[in-house]
């Protein structure tokens, strides 16, 4: 095939997805293959579980081959967990021929890499932010431009080398090779952010069963990224804790009962389940569930609200929030989330898919989704070196860099 196939591999606690798409003319995608299976082995985006893990794994890519009709052999793979960290840093060279080319600015990412991260931790990105040349700033794209001195401000994403590690294992025990990993909140928003939220200044929050990802973009690029170790299986623990109820029953109160707002709910509105200690089914008032998960869901964004306020970020957000991820789907929560933030909040899905897209235009797939665009911008910046997953990865065919340059670098 003249097209190039694109693969993504959505690791995540509740369910392992392996997407595989076709490229098709300008940034367009036709699913072919989609493998879904419950995932095990996995606690807020970190394996704790090795044999369960890497057999979710080997499931959810079969199933993928078997409704593409393709063998897998590399794919990116998505990454959250709150070993992840992320530091900015400042990168500066002198340029040799006062031409700054591809070459200078590889260089100067590269100067910017030389902080002071530990032996166990291993780059994930480079994310240019913005060049200064010869002390003017708030260049976007400085190839072809004249000057002595070049500075680029980078934000650099880490994670612990073993869970990365493990992660490998898992997919390659598949005879699957990672290509790159890639944080959760940045494949969500290649899918769920708009070109004017980028700019004007947004942040993407994707609420997992795990763990809540967040990406900060301010004039169009990455200024900030946390990973957040709570997510939708607290709220159902919670629910499982409060009206004594096994958690997977529990799961499926909160989806067909659920509210995030208990102001919402009637007075007379319940539902029947039957509990550890009762034979039969006893009536649950709705109003005491929307209790249980207000406080929770609460919890999560007085969480992200802080994080947002410790970047100093909090007052360049006009966009406001796009929630997303699968406990985004809760009633109420975006009022919530509107509430105790003070700023604009909607709720996004992957749209415009082409193929096999049953089950990926709800939230829960944004993810998922979104490891292909990411694997899209990745293919039209041409080879890498060093793959990548290292986060030494540096593009060879320097005629497509400018582009791609102006969103990331692995």
């Amino acid at each position: 095939m003249d097209e190039p196939i694109v693969v993504g591999i959505d690791i995540g606690t509740t369910k392992t997805c392996t997407l595989v798409a076709r490229v098709e003319g300008e940034r367009s995608l036709r699913i072919l293959g989609v493998g879904i299976e419950p995932s095990q082995g996995i606690r807020k985006g970190t394996v704790v579980d090795l044999t369960a893990a890497t057999q979710s794994v080997a499931r959810s890519i079969e199933k993928a081959e078997r409704s593409s009709g393709l063998e897998i052999t590399s794919a990116l793979v998505s990454l959250a967990g709150s070993h992840v960290s992320s530091v900015n840093s400042r990168g500066v060279v002198g340029i040799s021929g006062r031409v700054i080319d591809g070459d200078d600015v590889a260089r100067a990412l590269e100067a910017a890499q030389a902080v002071a991260i530990p032996h166990n931790r291993e780059v994930i990105h480079v994310i240019q932010r913005g060049f200064v040349i010869d002390g003017q700033d708030g260049i976007r794209m400085p190839i072809g431009m004249h000057g002595y001195r070049l500075e680029v401000e980078a934000h650099i994403i880490t994670a612990a080398q073993s869970t990365v590690e493990n992660l490998r294992q898992c997919v390659s025990s598949s005879g699957v090779e990672v290509s790159q990993f890639v944080l959760n909140p940045l494949a969500s928003a290649e899918v769920v952010l708009s070109e004017t939220e980028r700019q004007m200044g947004a942040v993407v929050c994707d609420i997992g069963g795990g763990t809540t990802d967040l990406a900060i973009y301010i004039d169009g690029d990455v200024w900030h990224t946390m990973v957040l170790a709570v997510g939708g299986n607290h709220i159902t623990s919670d629910i499982a804790h409060g009206l004594r109820l096994p958690v997977s029953q529990a799961e499926d109160v909160k989806k067909q009962y659920g509210n995030a707002i208990e102001g919402e709910v009637g007075e007379d509105e319940f539902f029947s389940v039957r509990t550890f200690s009762e034979e039969k089914p006893m009536q649950v008032s709705r109003k005491e569930l929307a209790h249980i998960i207000e406080a929770r869901v609460e919890e999560i964004f007085l969480l992200v609200l802080q994080e947002i306020k410790r970047s100093g970020y909090d007052g360049l957000l006009p966009a406001g929030m796009v929630l997303t991820g699968g406990s985004s789907l809760l009633p109420g929560i975006r009022t919530l989330a509107s509430n105790v933030l003070g700023v604009p909040v909607r709720i996004a899905r992957p749209e415009n898919l082409v193929g096999l897209t049953d089950q990926l235009g709800s939230p829960a797939y944004s993810t998922s989704v979104g490891l292909l665009y990411w694997a899209l911008l990745m293919n039209e910046a041409g080879p890498l070196v060093g793959g990548g997953s290292h986060g030494k990865g540096a593009p060879v065919d320097l005629t497509n860099i400018k582009e791609w340059l102006k969103r990331l670098l692995p």
